[in-house]
């Protein structure tokens, strides 16, 4: 039934990003300026001229680069401080760096149509898959390649380019008050700091605004106590949780890395799981629910974009909004969002909400069944909606820590009736690709359906991905 395309897309170390760096003693910052601007006139120009010859190859508009972190380190200068281009762009060499951010792994994908089919002949379809990227650091970001699959079920992958960037968070972008509010309230924060921090701020507020008022609150409140202090600290907290990121889009896609950027992510965006929803009128937009990881505690979160340009980062709140592994359905069930969730590490569950940002119902679906699944069960992606039914596709856990990709099929209008699943594993890993980072795992984080085909991209040992086509048709007669 499964139909292996030996498409491999693999990590590539050469592919680098630009990340700032400041030292944590800060102290230290003016002691380098100090020794750059002690160079003679000659010497800086030479050791530019290296640092530019060494580097400007590998990023876009390099000088600028150098320029704009300058510009971050100027504030701990004299206000006076006038040094020439040359020693500007060699100081703003010294507080960066290069980081290798997918030479580790490029796993758990998931696939979407691209949003832009033009120049596309009949019967083809042009697409993206996300991949969950680890290099140095072992943190994950979240990086893109497109590709088309033609009217015969051919796949290709378009060849990724050689550079990459990074997007940059939107400033000053608008927080839903009402929202926000609520949102503290399910973080316990509901008391006089909260209240009088935020009921003075507009329907819609700036992050300068929010700061604004939390100084303002802390100023008329000395000392002030550690209560208040904690609750200040989330608010500032929950607001760099929810951000905008913005990629420059005359870059290509493949060059695109989404890197962490709220503190809820600083060690890692994982397993984020696309799908294209359609709203009720008609509309629709591309969501992926995702885990952040800031080392010690995961968050789950969901990210919103219609043109993979602009991004919206949004944490997800509810009783019912925990652990890892939550896959939204591509359209409303009965009037509602609905979600499958892996609530308890073990178990998959059904999840139902009026608004996509608070989730509070979550019934069991089904549990482990099968000797390939016995440790535990979870979805590899959103619900595909076929005539017969919503085709789940999940993972299984078993023996010596084996993850295998299983299927089962939900009915349309009552998710939570199963009408078929398969005994065994749809995709195991084989001889030849069993080792890796982490050995005899395949997983995915999303599917989706062209004509009778179904594409499935998956990892091998969270270490490289490949694509596999399977007859929509036969996968459904097993499981009807």
């Amino acid at each position: 039934m499964i139909k292996n395309t030996g498409i491999a897309i693999t990590p590539d170390s050469e592919r680098v990003i630009i990340r700032p760096y400041i030292p944590a003693d800060q102290s230290r910052i003016p002691k380098i300026v100090s020794r750059v601007m002690a160079l003679d006139e000659h010497a800086a120009e030479e050791h530019l001229k290296r640092t530019m010859r060494d580097f400007s190859a590998r990023h876009h508009n390099f000088d600028a680069i150098l320029e704009r972190q300058f510009e971050a380190v100027r504030a701990y200068m004299p206000s006076d401080f006038a040094p020439s281009k040359t020693q500007r762009l060699l100081i703003g060499a010294y507080f960066i760096g290069e980081r290798s951010y997918e030479s580790t792994g490029l796993f758990n994908p998931s696939i979407v149509a691209h949003p832009d089919q033009s120049g596309v002949s009949g019967g083809s379809l042009r697409f993206i898959i996300s991949l969950r990227a680890t290099g140095e650091g072992q943190i994950s970001t979240l990086v893109f390649r497109s590709g088309l699959i033609d009217k015969h079920g051919s796949v290709s992958i378009d060849k990724a380019s050689g550079l990459a960037r990074t997007a940059e968070p939107k400033p000053n972008a608008l927080y839903d008050k009402t929202c926000f509010a609520i949102k503290l309230y399910e973080m316990g924060l509901e008391n006089d700091c909260s209240k009088h921090t935020i009921d003075p701020l507009p329907a819609e507020f700036t992050m300068e605004q929010l700061e604004e008022k939390v100084k303002d609150y802390t100023a008329g409140h000395q000392p002030i106590t550690q209560t208040d202090k904690l609750t200040c600290e989330k608010i500032l907290w929950l607001a760099r949780c929810n951000y905008e990121a913005t990629f420059d889009p005359r870059f290509p896609l493949s060059e695109r890395v989404l890197f962490p950027l709220s503190p809820s992510e600083q060690n890692g965006m994982e397993d984020a799981r696309f799908v294209f929803f359609k709203d009720d009128d008609g509309s629709g937009k591309y969501y992926a629910t995702y885990t952040a990881y800031d080392g010690r505690v995961i968050l789950p979160q969901i990210m919103e974009t219609e043109d993979f340009v602009r991004f919206k980062m949004i944490t997800l709140n509810g009783r019912a909004a925990v652990n890892k592994g939550m896959a939204l359905f591509p359209r409303k069930i009965n009037g509602r969002y609905a979600m499958v969730s892996r609530n308890d590490n073990e178990n998959l569950f059904l999840m139902y909400s009026d608004n996509i940002h608070f989730w509070h119902e979550a019934v069991p679906l089904m549990g482990p069944l099968y000797p390939w699944e016995f440790v535990q069960i979870g979805n590899c992606g959103s619900p595909i909606e076929t005539e017969r039914g919503w085709l789940l596709l999940t993972h299984g856990v078993g023996p010596m820590r084996q993850y295998s990709i299983g299927a089962a099929l939900l009915d349309l209008k009552d998710p939570s009736r199963i009408l078929g699943r398969l005994s065994g594993p749809l995709i195991h890993w084989e001889d030849d690709s069993r080792s890796g980072y982490v050995p005899n795992v395949v997983y995915s984080c999303g599917a989706m359906t062209h004509g009778d085909t179904l594409i499935i991209p998956y990892a091998l040992s969270d270490q490289q991905t490949t694509i596999a086509l399977v007859s929509l048709r036969e996968i459904l007669d097993k499981l009807s």
